[in-house]
């Protein structure tokens, strides 16, 4: 069956649609079209025109809500700028259950619970690297942060600027979250004389991790160069890339195994159940980077 589109010629005609209507096929049209290929330094390569078809929309309408193209773009940097914070949740669910069913005896004792924490990392950390390295979503993360401040407009550029702080927070929290559930499974707490929260631990991992990417856009070896290591004192040695050495070596500093935690079977127990069970997160959720 063909995908479905917009409905667009007399078929467009049977409903008028409102102005809300319209605003909002519009900009959701545009975030997918940016979505697409990522955002550049200005949007030049967005048509107005191409918008209003993809949305499927009547030019009138159009026109009447925004009467100069400049006013479109300005909501659409601002719709941007609420969604902008790239996520990758469903990869890291996916590569988290990997990682587990790889071996059954994981949790058998303290030395292969922290060589478990240790895989977690270093697996995780590459992926997350990797896949934001390749997103056009980061892209667009990317230029709306570099080129916000330089909004002529000192409203819009206030509006883009709480936007995406909104973005932020609400990302670091689902992350923060994230950890702290993981870290409790696999009986980890926080440093206590850190005086820390996970909060603090993801809003660090994200900007090493952001950082990393970053540069690699001019240095692509720093996502290629792999060293023979063991760090956080595991047993065997393996393939580490340097954003999973980086990472790691952050969260090792904020988190250390909880000594009020017993690992007894029935916990042992419980424990496999809950990762056999483990649920993809809800839409734009995140259990990582």
């Amino acid at each position: 069956m063909a995908a479905s589109q917009a409905p667009t010629g007399l078929a467009r005609r049977g409903r008028r649609l409102s102005d809300q209507e319209t605003e909002q096929r519009m900009l959701q049209a545009a975030v997918r079209m940016v979505g697409s290929a990522g955002l550049t330094v200005s949007l030049d390569h967005i048509s107005l025109e191409d918008v209003i078809r993809a949305a499927g929309v009547s030019r009138s309408t159009v026109y009447r809500r925004w009467p100069h193209k400049d006013l479109f773009f300005s909501d659409l940097v601002k719709e941007l700028a609420r969604t902008a914070t790239p996520t990758i949740a469903a990869q890291e669910v996916a590569l988290i259950r990997e990682v587990f069913a790889e071996r059954t005896d994981w949790l058998d004792s303290a030395a292969l619970r922290q060589g478990l924490v240790a895989e977690l990392f270093r697996r995780l950390s590459l992926l997350d690297f990797q896949t934001l390295s390749g997103s056009a979503e980061w892209r667009t993360y990317v230029a709306l942060h570099a080129t916000f401040m330089s909004l002529a407009d000192d409203e819009l550029r206030a509006q883009v600027q709480g936007a995406l702080a909104e973005s932020e927070r609400e990302h670091l929290g689902r992350v923060a979250s994230a950890w702290e559930q993981l870290a409790g499974l696999l009986g980890y707490r926080l440093r206590p004389e850190l005086g820390t929260t996970f909060g603090d631990l993801a809003a660090l991992l994200n900007a090493t991790m952001r950082g990393l990417v970053i540069m690699a856009q001019s240095m692509p070896e720093l996502g290629q160069q792999r060293a023979a290591a063991r760090p956080l004192a595991v047993a065997a040695t393996a393939d580490w890339s340097l954003p999973a050495l980086g990472l790691a070596s952050i969260a090792w500093a904020f988190i250390e195994p909880d000594p009020d935690v017993e690992w007894d079977e029935s916990r042992m127990a419980g424990v496999r159940r809950a990762l056999a069970s483990l649920a993809e997160p809800a839409a734009g959720g995140s259990s990582g980077l």
